[in-house]
Parts: C-alpha cells; sequence; structure tokens
C-alpha cells in the first residue's frame, strides 16, 4: 500500500496533470519543453512537499513550482515565433484555425500576460487563487487581466498576426467564450 505522502503525490499527478501540462505549453510554445517543465515540476513537488501547508492550495502551489521551471526552459528576451511557424497540434476539430491563431497569439504578447490570460480562459482558475498562484495581489491579477486582454487584442488586430482581420476577431472572439 501507498504511504500518505505518496498517495497525495499520485492525487496531484492524477489531478493537476493536465492542467499543468496545458499553462506550461502555453507558456513555453512547445508540447516536448512543457512535458520536461512538468516533469520537474512533479519532481520538485515530490522533494518540497512538506511545504505545502493545505491541501485545497496544491493547484496553486503547482503552478507556482510549474511556472518557475518553464521559465528557466525559456531563452531570455522576449518570445516570438515566425508568422510561417505552426504551433504543435492534436487532431483537427471544426475550429482549429482560430484556436491556433490564438495560440500563437498567446506566444507573441509577454509571458505576464499569457499566464494570466491561460490560467483564467484556459483553466478557470478564480482570481483569488490566481493571486496566490503568482505570488501577487488580487488587485494585481485583475489589473494584469485588463492588460493582458488589450495586449492579445493588439496583436490579434495585427494585419500579420493571422492573416484577414475577420478570422482575427473571430479568434479573439473565441477566447472570450473559453
Amino acid at each position: 500500500m501507498f504511504s500518505s505522502a505518496e498517495s497525495r503525490y499520485n492525487s496531484w499527478v492524477r489531478e493537476h496533470y493536465r492542467f499543468l501540462l496545458r499553462s506550461a505549453w502555453a507558456l513555453t510554445g512547445s508540447r516536448a519543453i512543457a512535458e520536461d517543465v512538468v516533469q520537474d515540476c512533479f519532481a520538485a513537488a515530490w522533494r518540497f512537499r512538506d511545504q505545502l501547508k493545505q491541501a485545497e492550495s496544491a493547484r496553486a502551489w503547482l503552478f507556482q513550482i510549474m511556472r518557475r521551471n518553464a521559465y528557466r526552459y525559456l531563452a531570455p528576451g522576449p518570445v516570438s515565433i515566425d508568422g510561417d511557424e505552426l504551433p504543435e497540434q492534436a487532431a483537427p476539430d471544426a475550429g482549429l484555425d482560430e484556436k491556433l491563431d490564438v495560440v500563437k497569439a498567446l506566444a507573441r504578447i509577454a509571458p505576464i500576460h499569457r499566464e494570466v490570460l491561460v490560467l483564467y480562459y484556459f483553466d478557470d482558475m478564480p482570481t483569488a487563487q490566481m493571486a496566490e498562484a503568482l505570488e501577487v495581489a488580487p488587485g494585481t491579477v485583475l489589473s494584469r487581466l485588463a492588460r493582458a486582454r488589450d495586449a492579445l487584442k493588439a496583436v490579434m488586430t495585427e494585419p500579420s498576426a493571422a492573416g484577414p482581420t475577420s478570422r482575427s476577431e473571430g479568434a479573439a472572439a473565441h477566447l472570450r467564450k473559453v
């Protein structure tokens, strides 16, 4: 039988792996790097498991660890991708073009903006939990979220961002729905 610490760790992996992988992928722009980041995150979580005092804070605590690991993998300086380069993708679906536009646009904004958008829209994390995960005040989360929305809107309405403006606007609408 598993010990208490092993059982808790296994439940973290089951409950938070997909969330952390999506977040790491959005932060790094690469699924391969994201998988490495998440593995490093869980290894660090195991090593420092005694630091988590409240079980309900596990998601935010794991995100903090993952975020630090993700930034270690990134080269210093702004993140950018070529207009010709497409992000890695899974099986195609009906709204794939709009989703790819959003992913491309996320890669073109500052990491500080990218992470709040990912947490809020893709992971449905409450503002208080985001503040804990990002180690900032809740008001700071709200102001970063507002600035991030403006940055994403600016990137998605640029003519070179994703082709025709109507497609970019459709992708922006898709983000609001997520």
